[in-house]
């Protein structure tokens, strides 16, 4: 990979959890000074990873002098991370127990080339099955929201009960309240970053961004549950900067900075009502000053120059 690059990816949510926190009962997160939702980077990463695994099943195991990558999945579900790192050590046939930097390094090289999460996203595996750390060249930081969310929380009643005691409690009328929580609608927006050095360390190349950027495109597609129904999360826009230079261009805060979202916060709408559709947003999203779709189209791209590509993927 000799290329730079990072992204702007907005999706929005509507009647739907999206992000929801086990410390505050499950509530959807939020900035507790702004109030604007939030949706943590680990989130984003847990629907990558979900998706690799569907479309990517098989897992190879090659060797590190191989040149056919694989696609296992390292942080899945009910996972047990040492017996992962011991499958490196028992296919290159080292002993974990007298291990020195050499064989690490070897086992951790291994664990790159094996699985698409460690050479995407990095991984710490100094366990007692020690493979190393790795740094991954694809970090992703907390989505935000536009505008200031309002979490709405709806009561259910289930017309069952767990156990029999319950039962004679409620002399057999079996029911069971619960609570639910839901984001009327909000537009949320997050930024990436592709660091192409810490690639070459890993071995994410081209193939693996492709992978990882189509991930992101179907993120909620198979994602969907009581919490998030079909459509109640959407991509909207996935903008990529390309630099014509490894070390890059431009200053990644000042590529983010082009893109600017009027919030309702800041102009309410003539009618004074919330925003509950994409379709309210659309209008107020700008690249330097200029209404999107005006500066590039999804599916093409844009020279911004300097040096610089814009692609316009969703």
């Amino acid at each position: 990979m000799n290329h730079r690059y990072e992204f702007i990816f907005l999706f929005d949510v509507k009647d739907a959890n999206p992000n929801g926190d086990p410390d505050a009962g499950n509530l959807p997160r939020v900035d507790a000074e702004t109030g604007h939702g939030l949706l943590t980077d680990v989130c984003l990463k847990r629907k990558i990873r979900n998706f690799v695994q569907t479309v990517r099943p098989e897992s190879q195991q090659v060797d590190t002098t191989g040149s056919t990558k694989g696609f296992d999945v390292y942080v899945r579900e009910k996972a047990i991370l040492n017996e992962q790192h011991n499958r490196a050590y028992k296919t290159l046939g080292i002993n974990p127990a007298k291990t020195e930097l050499a064989q690490r390094n070897l086992t951790r090289d291994w664990m790159c080339l094996n699985f698409f999460d460690i050479r995407t996203f990095g991984a710490v595996m100094t366990t007692e099955v020690n493979c190393g750390q790795v740094r991954g060249p694809v970090q992703i930081a907390f989505s935000r929201s536009i505008d200031p969310i309002v979490a709405s929380e709806h009561a259910l009643t289930r017309c069952a009960v767990t156990t029999e005691k319950e039962a004679k409690a409620q002399s057999g009328d079996n029911r069971t309240m619960g609570r639910k929580f839901t984001v009327p609608y909000a537009l949320y927006r997050t930024h990436g970053f592709i660091n192409p050095f810490l690639a070459k360390d890993t071995g994410f190349c081209e193939a693996d961004l492709e992978l990882f950027f189509k991930a992101l495109e179907n993120a909620f597609q198979f994602d969907a549950s009581a919490a998030r129904p079909a459509g109640s999360m959407s991509p909207r826009a996935l903008l990529v900067f390309k630099h014509d230079s490894a070390l890059g261009n431009a200053p990644s805060h000042t590529l983010f900075e082009k893109l600017q979202i009027t919030s309702f916060s800041n102009v309410p709408a003539d009618d004074g009502k919330p925003p509950r559709a994409f379709s309210d947003y659309a209008p107020r999203i700008t690249l330097d000053g200029h209404p999107l779709d005006s500066v590039v189209q999804p599916g093409s791209s844009s020279d911004l120059g300097n040096g610089i590509t814009l692609i316009r993927r969703i």
